[in-house]
């Protein structure tokens, strides 16, 4: 695939609450499987995702350490909700209460990962809006990406730890 580089427009695109967004990745989170509604607002074609890592619609907005926490869930044989913002091939932003789960063998091995996508309440978008700013803000402190992450990683984990809830029911709260 061909590199985009695109900014961030500050226009942000939406489904239908009947709608779900769909994908399959493979085990390194290469896209094997997305549905129209996926494509359509993501603004790809199915060749230009097929094959792609997943991240091809990451927002810069959107702070490493949630997904460090999706990643470690799933390969933990888990699965996670979280609010994660999406950037459109033209640079536009969605919002979507995203639902990851593994995809297992007859054996229990994870062969690869299923996400189904909603529409977001817009009051929990606010709320984790928010939040993420202020994770973001912890990544991009020091001189080091590691650093950064694993700072803001371990600030949500305190953050949750002091609600004395999970990730999950942190963002089912919302």
């Amino acid at each position: 695939m061909t590199k985009y580089n695109v900014q961030p427009t500050g226009r942000e695109r939406t489904f239908g609450r009947d709608e779900i967004i769909v994908s399959k990745t493979d085990l390194k989170g290469r896209i094997t499987y997305c549905n129209d509604v996926f494509r359509r607002i993501a603004g790809f074609s199915e060749a230009e995702l097929l094959g792609q890592p997943h991240s091809i619609i990451r927002h810069p907005d959107m702070p490493r350490c949630v997904f460090k926490l999706l990643w470690d869930t799933i390969e933990a044989k888990g699965e996670i909700f979280a609010y994660v913002k999406n950037m459109a091939r033209n640079g536009d932003h969605y919002w979507v209460l995203a639902h990851v789960t593994p995809s297992l063998d007859r054996d229990g091995r994870i062969i690869g990962y299923h996400s189904n996508r909603r529409l977001p309440n817009p009051a929990a978008v606010a709320a984790v809006e928010r939040l993420y700013a202020d994770l973001k803000a912890i990544e991009d402190k020091p001189d080091n990406r590691k650093d950064g992450m694993t700072n803001a990683f371990d600030h949500l984990v305190g953050l949750l730890q002091s609600k004395g809830v999970s990730y999950d029911q942190f963002v089912l709260s919302l």
